[in-house]
């Protein structure tokens, strides 16, 4: 009788912990799919200003029109895109867009004076914070997410229910061009 209640309480340990270990995987998922839904909110704020800024910048620079229209291009897909993967490419891609309309403007200082346009730089320069700030928080998510998936014993639960290593979101732009410091001109 002893050894069936000690085999007994062994295994209610064991279901409690499969349980516990389970529902902590599904949290991590949950909580990861969260933060990328937070990116898509900040992501559809980028999507709504940038046809305001391009119209800004068109009324000054048309002869800019590939420029603009690469933008343009590029946030279209960004709002026709349906899964996680194709929506961090279109990210990507409005993310260079910008930065090659942010050189361009250099060359426009009248524009950079036009108050419409500072305040849709001011919104833009927030909304890449924020967007900034919610990739990092993502890809803390994603990181929890995966220790849980490949530490041992959650690892085993992990493989069980399906549950792998998902990718982090990560820098459009190559190692060398991060490490390179900004050019500032006057």
């Amino acid at each position: 009788m002893t050894v069936g209640l000690v085999i007994g309480g062994i295994a209610l340990v064991l279901v409690i912990m499969l349980i516990t270990m389970y529902n902590g995987l599904v949290k991590l998922r949950n909580n990861r799919e969260n933060a990328f839904a937070n990116i898509d909110v900040q992501l559809k704020q980028r999507f709504d200003l940038v046809p305001q800024l391009v119209s800004t910048v068109k009324g000054y620079a048309t002869h800019e029109r590939e420029l603009l229209e690469k933008v343009t291009a590029a946030r279209a897909a960004g709002m026709g895109a349906a899964t996680v993967d194709e929506k961090v490419a279109a990210d990507k891609a409005l993310s260079g867009a910008l930065s090659g309309l942010r050189v361009s403007l250099e060359a426009y200082p009248e524009l950079k004076a036009n108050q419409n346009f500072l305040q849709l730089q001011n919104e833009l320069s927030d909304i890449e914070n924020k967007l900034a700030a919610t990739r990092r928080f993502f890809n803390s998510a994603t990181k929890e997410f995966n220790n849980a998936c490949e530490v041992f014993p959650s690892n085993i639960i992990a493989g069980m229910f399906g549950f792998r290593r998902a990718p982090m979101y990560e820098a459009t732009e190559s190692r060398e061009q991060l490490n390179k410091a900004p050019e500032v001109k006057f």
